[in-house]
């Protein structure tokens, strides 16, 4: 078994290398898809595609039994400029891996397809295996585990992989994006005959910045609110303006619903609201949950985290734990240590053994 597990390590790190240097933004992901399929047919192990999707199931599969999925996404945001670094060249130096996408979440995918080839052959499983390799998740795009999730048999519970240092999410925060515009009347400036649109929203804006919302999680914390764009559409300095936009950043605890927050909103600010999206609430999974038990077991901690990512997506218990620091996630010249999939998948085969058990 050691040898088994230490020749997935070296192919799982071949295979992010592989998947480092094959560009795949969200919504151009066809060429990692492809890279992610061809090594598992190299396996002589079919796998399903549905637009940039792959997932496969365990070679003995048991409509029977419960399901749990293996998730994690193969998408990239965009190299930023401060790259100094090729962002598509894999650069294994000192212990580290760089290249977009080794972290977020590179190494999690990887050490996911790895844990699930190592139980791919096992007859007499308790629970069904599916892996599903995803797409668009940097955008919570429409295509991505939301699509697969109807190609996938039933679903009981799921692992999604992120860097987490390994360390258990059991709750996310909601996003929730409002659309906001304060509407007042344009007048020449001198005249102070006009409402000045700015001014509303100033009134608006400064009770977002300075409300509080009662209920604080404790694995979350308070839900926050962010001012994070505001424009007018007047660019002539003597003319008040009718209008003004803004955009705020709503991070909801678990113990709030979209609806209730929502409400609580309308109720202390006169400008118009338009949420763009209620599709990424806040999620918990229980820690009597077998899952996090079992985690807990092989001496994994969790925590809430303030990030978003498909758990939210998921209509069924989901933890999000992987190989990688969330702090890396973005950053420029972007890294994870080899060590860190080592671990990862050894951490991952545990969990699931455990599980299993």
């Amino acid at each position: 078994m050691k040898n088994e597990v230490a020749i997935l390590q070296q192919e799982a790190i071949a295979l992010l290398k592989e998947l480092i240097a094959t560009p795949s933004s969200s919504r151009e992901e066809d060429q990692s898809a492809g890279v992610i399929s061809r090594y598992l047919a190299q396996k002589d192990i079919a796998t399903s595609r549905v637009k940039n999707n792959v997932f496969v199931l365990n070679k003995y599969f048991d409509p029977a039994k419960k399901t749990i999925l293996l998730n994690s996404h193969h998408d990239t945001v965009r190299p930023n400029t401060a790259y100094t670094l090729n962002p598509y060249s894999p650069n294994e130096k000192d212990g580290k891996l760089y290249g977009l996408g080794s972290n977020d979440a590179g190494g999690a995918l990887v050490s996911l397809i790895a844990a699930f080839l190592y139980f791919y052959y096992e007859e007499g499983l308790p629970y069904n295996i599916a892996l599903a390799t995803t797409a668009e998740e940097e955008i919570s795009g429409a295509d991505g585990i939301e699509y697969a999730l109807t190609y996938l048999p039933a679903i009981d519970s799921a692992i999604v992989g992120e860097p987490t240092k390994m360390e258990m999410a059991i709750a996310e925060r909601g996003l929730l994006v409002l659309d906001c515009l304060a509407k007042g009347k344009t007048s020449h400036a001198a005249r102070n005959e006009g409402d000045n649109a700015i001014y509303k929203a100033m009134k608006d804006i400064s009770w977002f910045n300075t409300y509080q919302f009662p209920k604080i999680s404790d694995l979350l914390g308070p839900v926050s609110m962010n001012v994070t764009v505001i424009e007018s559409a007047n660019k002539t300095h003597n003319i008040t303006p009718a209008e003004c936009k803004f955009v705020v950043d709503v991070r909801v605890n678990e113990l709030y619903d979209f609806e209730e927050v929502l409400g609580i909103i309308r109720a202390n600010v006169a400008c118009e609201l338009n949420p763009r999206s209620n599709r990424i609430r806040s999620t918990i999974i229980s820690t009597d949950h077998p899952l996090v038990k079992a985690g807990m077991s092989i001496g994994k901690k969790y925590f809430g985290s303030p990030t978003t990512s498909d758990k939210a997506l998921m209509p069924f218990p989901a933890l999000k734990i992987g190989p990688g620091d969330s702090a890396r996630s973005h950053m420029a010249d972007e890294y994870i240590f080899t060590d860190e999939i080592r671990d990862g998948i050894n951490d991952y085969i545990a969990l699931l053994k455990k599980l299993f058990t």
